[in-house]
């Protein structure tokens, strides 16, 4: 097969994350057993426009902020000639309604999409177009097949009026060899753990109020990514008088996770909604518990009571009672840690990426008369 992905990032963007780790992963094994993949997707300042990574041939257009204005005209100079077998979108921040493009059949892949969210981290006006253009999707997307990543996902599509006969839900992997326990490395006192995009609607803030509340000096935070979010996050971690017991690590390679989440007694997300939860099931695979808001997505990568703890999305004593009882009973630390692992080998990237050929595959060659 050819296959054209259309995201606003690749893996090697600063800006990328679990949707470029899944795109690269996903995509990546399947060009390693012979299609062609190609990848449209944004450019920085100073990068390649051209490059292959994971045996993807990636296109690099506009910026971050022009790529919607670019892409339409990329493709077609430069890649409706190809003959693509299926394109496949990315609905990542703004649709590029690529079903009026002309070009081959689309599938949609959604991670999650903004909604209300969206006013939570942009300013109103910028806020606005992201939500007015996803309200467009039920009518430029009718007649296309949709792959979710999870069940979540999937009752959003539904909701915003997408059949859910047209949604397969495919959920994410995650490399189980790379992120394995190391019960040896676990800090002496109790450490939590943040990793992901310093992001307004990511609910950091949630975490450092909870944090506060914690009755336990001996307790540290360390938080990990990069972000335009984090002066403000810092101001707040002062302001609450727990500057002195948080780090902020910035961004940091995979090892680095790694070697966090296996030190940390319990991994922290307090956003309202995810696709799926990534860093929940990387955790897990480290053996490492989490806690997480009771929100869609984050609801599905881990169980509660058994693997971690969920507690109200926004409810910060709640957040803080759970870190409490993470940080009194390394036990239990230990026990959840244990159920983590085997929940976490339930996803492999070859499993995503065999279900997802086979169902391109399938939507290509097996005659889906709705989409054709």
């Amino acid at each position: 097969m050819r296959i054209l992905v259309l995201n606003w990032n690749d893996r090697e963007n600063p800006h990328g994350g679990g949707a470029e780790v899944h795109l690269h992963e996903t995509f990546g094994r399947i060009a390693s057993v012979g299609h062609n993949v190609d990848l449209l997707a944004s450019g920085w300042a100073g990068c390649a426009p051209r490059v292959s990574l994971d045996g993807i041939e990636v296109h690099r257009v506009g910026t971050r902020q022009s790529f919607a204005l670019h892409a339409r005209r990329y493709f077609a100079r430069h890649l409706a000639s190809s003959l693509h077998d299926v394109l496949v979108e990315d609905l990542n921040k703004i649709p590029l309604y690529t079903p009026r493009w002309g070009g081959p059949p689309v599938v949609a892949l959604v991670h999650h999409l903004f909604g209300a969210t969206a006013f939570r981290e942009a300013a109103a006006p910028t806020a606005a177009v992201v939500w007015l253009a996803e309200r467009g999707i039920p009518v430029a997307y009718r007649r296309t097949p949709f792959i979710a990543v999870s069940e979540s996902t999937a009752s959003d599509l539904t909701a915003r009026g997408i059949p859910r006969g047209n949604v397969r839900v495919i959920h994410n992997g995650i490399d189980s060899d790379f992120f394995t326990p190391e019960p040896s490395a676990r800090s002496a006192a109790p450490l939590f753990a943040y990793v992901g995009r310093l992001k307004r609607y990511k609910g950091v803030d949630i975490v450092l109020e909870a944090f506060a509340k914690l009755d336990r000096p001996d307790a540290r935070l360390e938080i990990a990514g990069a972000g335009e979010y984090r002066p403000e996050l810092e101001r707040l971690a002062r302001s609450l008088g727990i500057a002195s017991r948080v780090r902020f690590a910035g961004y940091v390679s995979v090892e680095s996770k790694r070697e966090l989440l296996r030190r940390a007694w319990a991994s922290v997300f307090a956003s309202p909604k995810e696709g799926w939860g990534l860093t929940n099931i990387e955790s897990a695979a480290c053996g490492t518990p989490v806690i997480a808001s009771d929100s869609p997505g984050l609801r599905e990568s881990l169980i509660d009571g058994e693997t971690g703890i969920l507690v109200g999305h926004g409810d910060v004593s709640a957040l803080a009672a759970a870190m409490a009882r993470i940080a009194s009973d390394p036990g239990l630390v230990d026990l959840l840690g244990v159920a983590g692992r085997r929940f976490a080998g339930r996803f492999t990237w070859e499993r995503s990426a065999v279900e997802t050929l086979t169902h391109l595959q399938h939507l290509v060659h097996g005659g889906n008369t709705q989409w054709k």
